[in-house]
């Protein structure tokens, strides 16, 4: 790692936050180009061979409080959601949030990069093109891989070595449930639409970013940068930093960076402002919250909001830092058999539990700290026009025009956690597993912008838009309702806590079943929820809603006038000089994790760049 004293006054490539996708720009480029110098400047800290980032079951430590590896970024409060604000955390280290994440292996639907070509005007980023760049990222090591999976990249990707029996009978309900419906061996093919539109639901073991033979995860700090560290001396990162803005030209040429010390990392250090420069592109890469932050604070951005802060406006793009993006999610627990395999003694700080599980990793790299403590989950779409109307008729226009002609596309997304969700202090010691789902396209858009000129801490002015559409909400009261019969059907359920279930009726059907001594018999009608019990769903949904950590969209790839803020080439409008490549520029949402996303946008801006400097070795 390069300190503050010793960075150069001048790079060819100056790489503004050191997430997933800058990362993989900066290693692509440095391999092709030994005589290409770049330097990545990441707010947060380096993590090399640290535990927490490389060992999987310890993900959760990230987002505690006083976390030093993510940031918190809490929202204005909303009347939607029963006048709570949502707090969203972000990876803020070395490797972004896929140094930090649950490690999920989900890929977007072909539909959804396709939208991204046809709809929003950008040649080149259709499935076509993307998928081969998905290959070149990943060694996918299960034996069923098909031919759009990738057999040499840096990242492992592999169904780890434990499938709890949470996890297995999650699977076998789940598809007992619902036997009509066609199951995909593998759901994230990312295949041609001619192929995978005839599946309605995609019940499926997880994936992982986990490699098969370490048991450690895959990130891209320890598998594009710290390989590089002693072969590659035109590589340069700067962690504990916050880049304050943009340096210009007087012809809105883009020159460099300036940048603070974060004191998080750097207490000693005077608090200065630095400027590093560009020989030739400054790429901003600080993800759906930091970059519209480094661009406003540049001057590029909506006249009112620089106004706002005393910022004079350099250029007039008023989508910067709007379309914010989620996925919407709902996490309900259930009381667990005692002799179920769960990770809540772990997560809970057991030190028996994590002595015994990381004396097995240590012999084996296997068991509970190689997992995730999610095995298996559900790509649902509804399969007929009597589930379509279960979703409410509020959602109707919105399935006419979005999800009707794209037969890829899942509506909600269902898997089981071996533990309870949230915070497992406040719960009694005893065993869970929950069934949490989201949505995958959410109507709700909200937006990110800056409360300051220049002091890059202070929190946002931000609005997440959840649940504004009453279109957001049916799908994920049906959600609760159809995860709820699979978790009581599983051999394992053992009742429902009331504090994590909604008020439903007493003594009616949908009464919360607070003990029970196994799972209700297979054939068991499904409950009938009453008005008042729909009404006590609707303030359930209102109330515990939270964020999947998959932000985007606050810096759209699309048409200026359409609110775009870079053009196909990644290019920031009305600029020179300067690209952004993370998951702010995503256009419009993805149906997975976001992390094999951010990876191809990392590939993909890459490429173009290699293209454009005239570099040769990248495809």
């Amino acid at each position: 790692m390069t300190t503050p004293t010793q960075i150069n006054e001048e790079y060819d490539i100056v790489i503004a936050g050191g997430g997933t996708a800058g990362c993989v720009i900066a290693s692509r480029l440095a391999v092709a180009d030994p005589d290409l110098h770049i330097l990545i400047l990441e707010a947060g800290p380096t993590t090399y061979n640290d535990p927490a980032h490389t060992q999987p079951a310890r993900y959760l430590s990230h987002l505690a409080r006083g976390s030093r590896t993510a940031r918190a970024h809490v929202s204005q409060p909303s009347s939607a959601l029963g006048g709570r604000s949502m707090t969203v955390h972000c990876g803020q280290c070395l490797g972004g949030g896929g140094s930090i994440n649950s490690m999920f292996y989900t890929r977007a639907c072909a539909s959804d990069y396709d939208d991204w070509e046809n709809a929003y005007k950008n040649p080149g980023w259709g499935s076509k093109d993307l998928i081969p760049l998905l290959r070149k990222t990943e060694t996918y090591q299960l034996d069923a891989g098909g031919p759009t999976h990738g057999t040499d990249g840096p990242l492992k990707v592999s169904e780890g070595s434990l499938f709890t029996d949470v996890g297995q009978q999650f699977l076998q309900v789940a598809r007992e449930l619902d036997p009509d419906r066609a199951q995909k061996p593998d759901d994230s093919d990312t295949n041609d639409l001619e192929t995978i539109n005839v599946y309605t639901v995609d019940t499926n073991v997880v994936n992982r970013w986990i490699d098969a033979k370490t048991g450690t995860r895959s990130d891209v700090a320890h598998h594009f940068i710290y390989p590089l560290k002693e072969t590659r001396q035109n590589l340069h990162f700067l962690t504990g930093i916050h880049v304050r803005h943009l340096t210009f030209d007087h012809d809105n040429r883009v020159t460099g960076a300036a940048f603070t010390l974060n004191p998080l990392f750097h207490p000693e250090e005077p608090f200065e402002t630095r400027t590093v420069r560009a020989r030739k592109l400054v790429v901003v890469s600080a993800g759906a919250f930091g970059t519209p932050g480094i661009l406003e604070r540049s001057g590029i951005g909506s006249k009112s909001v620089l106004d706002h802060v005393g910022i004079q406006q350099r250029v007039d793009l008023p989508g910067v830092g709007e379309n914010y993006q989620d996925h919407n999610g709902i996490l309900p627990s259930y009381f667990a058999a005692e002799e179920a395999q769960t990770f809540d003694a772990i997560f809970r700080g057991d030190e028996g539990a994590i002595d015994a599980a990381t004396a097995e990793f240590s012999k084996s790299k296997t068991g509970f700290i190689a997992h995730n403590s999610v095995d298996a989950g559900i790509k649902w779409r509804p399969n007929n026009s009597f589930e379509l109307a279960e979703l409410g008729p509020e959602f109707k226009p919105v399935w006419d025009s979005y999800f009707s002609n794209s037969l890829d596309k899942p509506v909600l997304y269902f898997c089981v956690v071996a533990a309870i969700a949230g915070d497992p202090s406040l719960a009694p010691l005893r065993k869970y597993f929950s069934v949490g789902y989201f949505t995958e396209y959410p109507v709700a858009r909200g937006h990110v912008h800056i409360t300051h000129a220049e002091d890059v801490s202070l929190p946002l002015d931000f609005v997440p838009g959840y649940l504004e559409s009453k279109a957001d909400v049916t799908p994920l009261i049906w959600g609760y309702k159809f995860s709820r019969e699979i978790a009581r059907r599983m051999p394992h359920f053992r009742g429902e806590p009331p504090a994590v279930h909604p008020q439903f009726e007493p003594g009616g059907p949908a009464e919360v079943v607070a003990h029970a001594e196994g799972p209700v018999a297979f054939d068991t009608p499904r409950i009938i929820y009453s008005e008042e019990d729909e009404r006590a769903l609707e303030a359930f949904i209102r109330a515990t809603v939270n964020t999947t950590w998959h932000a985007l969209g606050t810096c759209a790839m699309k048409p200026r006038e359409q609110g775009g803020v870079v053009d196909f080439r990644l290019n920031v409008y009305g600029v020179q000089n300067l690209k952004v490549a993370d998951m702010s520029i995503c256009p419009g949402n993805v149906a997975a994790n976001t992390y094999s996303t951010a990876l191809v946008i990392g590939e993909k801006a890459a490429v173009m760049i290699a293209e454009e400097l005239g570099i040769k070795g990248i495809a």
